[in-house]
C-alpha cells in the first residue's frame, strides 16, 4: 500500500480527494476535519454533514481496530447539479467470509469489523462492500443532501506516487448524446507537469463534441501538444450494437471480463501532444452484465478476477479500489477505472 497523508490537507479538494493512511486513533480526527470541509464546500447541509462525520468516525475506527495498511479516500461525488461526498476505506486486513453477518449490530469479533458497519449504513445516503479472508475489505460510503442517485455505470481511483500531494494519472466518464464514454490518461512522469497534461486530457474529453473513441482521441492528441504529453485510452459502450469500443496511445490497460473469458484490449504505440503514428479503433463484442477494467501502468496486470468472488458483480468503485490495493505500484501514479457493460 502506497504512504498517504496523516495530518489535515492544506488544499481544497479536486475530484480525486485526498487519501489518508489510517494506523492509529489518531487519522480519525484528520479524516473527519476533511470530510466535514469538504462538505461545507459542497453545500452538504448541517444535518447530513453530523451523518458525515459519524460515518468517517465508524469507518476510520473500524480500520483502526480490525485493519492492516488500512487508508482512506476522502472525495466529492457528482450527479448532474448535485454533488454528495464519499469515503472509501480498503485494507489488508483479516477480511470477512460473513460480510452481512458482521454488518449486524452486536455482531463483533476478532478479524471483523462488527457494530460500525450498522451505523455506517444508517447514517449513509449509500453504502458497499466486499471482502475476502485473508485479502481485506473494501467499503465505500456516500453521503448526499437529498436522495443518492442510481448506481454509478462507471467509477475510477486513483493515488499519486510516494512523495507527491497530487497525481498525473486520472480519468473521465460521460454519457454524450447516448454515447457511454470513459477515459484513463497518464501524464508523462509525474508531479504537477503531469497533472496538467491529464487535466488537459479530461478537459478536452468532457467538452468534446459526441464522436467515436478514434477521433476522440484525434483530438485529445491536438489537446495536448501545449503539455509534456500523455499515454491515453478511450472507450465507448454501444449498448445497441453489444460492441466496445476502444482505441489508445501509449501504455493504458485494457481488460474486458466476461463470464468465461478475459480479453486484452489493444493501445497502438504513442504519446498523444507528441508523437502519434496512427490511431485506431478496434471493436469487442460484449454481452450485459461483462466488466471493463483500464489502468495506467503504475498497476500492473498481474491481478486476477478469480482473486475476488463476486467483486465484479459488486459497484464499479469497489472493483476499482480493490485492483488499485492489490495491483498498485508504489514507485509511480496510479489508476483503475472499471465500468459495468450494460
Amino acid at each position: 500500500m502506497v504512504p498517504m497523508r496523516a495530518t489535515d490537507p492544506a488544499t481544497e479538494f479536486d475530484d480525486d480527494g485526498i487519501w489518508f493512511r489510517v494506523e492509529s486513533g489518531s487519522a480519525a480526527s484528520a479524516v473527519r476535519r476533511a470530510a466535514e470541509r469538504l462538505a461545507t464546500q459542497l453545500e452538504l447541509g448541517k444535518q447530513r454533514t453530523a451523518s458525515l462525520s459519524i460515518v468517517a468516525a465508524e469507518l476510520t475506527s473500524n480500520l483502526v481496530k480490525h485493519a492492516t495498511e488500512g487508508s482512506l479516500l476522502v472525495r466529492p461525488v457528482r450527479s448532474g447539479t448535485t454533488a454528495g461526498v464519499e469515503l472509501v476505506a480498503i485494507d489488508s486486513g483479516p477480511g470477512m467470509a460473513d460480510l452481512v453477518g458482521s454488518s449486524r449490530d452486536g455482531h463483533s469479533t476478532t478479524g471483523t469489523w462488527g457494530v460500525g458497519i450498522g451505523a455506517i449504513t444508517r447514517q449513509a445516503s449509500w453504502y458497499d462492500a466486499h471482502s475476502v479472508p485473508d485479502r481485506g475489505t473494501v467499503v465505500a460510503v456516500q453521503v448526499w443532501p437529498g436522495l443518492p442517485p442510481g448506481p454509478a455505470w462507471a467509477a475510477g481511483v486513483t493515488r499519486p506516487l510516494t512523495g507527491e500531494q497530487i497525481s498525473g494519472d486520472g480519468f473521465a466518464i460521460r454519457v454524450e448524446e447516448g454515447r457511454h464514454q470513459v477515459l484513463v490518461c497518464d501524464g508523462l512522469g509525474h508531479g504537477p507537469l503531469a497533472a496538467t497534461a491529464t487535466q488537459a486530457a479530461r478537459q478536452a474529453f468532457l467538452t468534446a463534441p459526441a464522436v467515436a473513441p478514434a477521433a476522440l482521441v484525434e483530438a485529445l492528441h491536438r489537446a495536448l501538444g501545449h503539455t509534456r504529453g500523455a499515454a491515453l485510452a478511450v472507450a465507448e459502450l454501444d449498448v445497441e450494437a453489444g460492441v466496445l469500443r476502444y482505441a489508445g496511445l501509449g501504455n493504458i490497460a485494457g481488460t474486458l471480463l466476461g463470464a468465461e473469458a478475459r480479453r486484452g484490449l489493444v493501445s497502438l504505440p504513442g504519446i498523444a501532444g507528441h508523437q502519434r503514428r496512427q490511431v485506431r479503433e478496434y471493436n469487442y463484442p460484449y454481452a450485459a452484465g461483462d466488466t471493463l477494467v483500464m489502468h495506467s501502468d503504475g498497476v500492473n496486470d498481474r491481478w486476477r478476477p478469480d482473486d475476488y468472488p463476486g467483486l465484479f458483480g459488486r459497484t464499479p468503485v469497489l472493483a476499482a479500489a480493490t485492483v488499485l490495493r492489490d495491483a498498485g505500484v508504489r514507485r509511480d501514479d496510479a489508476c483503475v477505472l472499471v465500468a459495468r457493460l450494460p
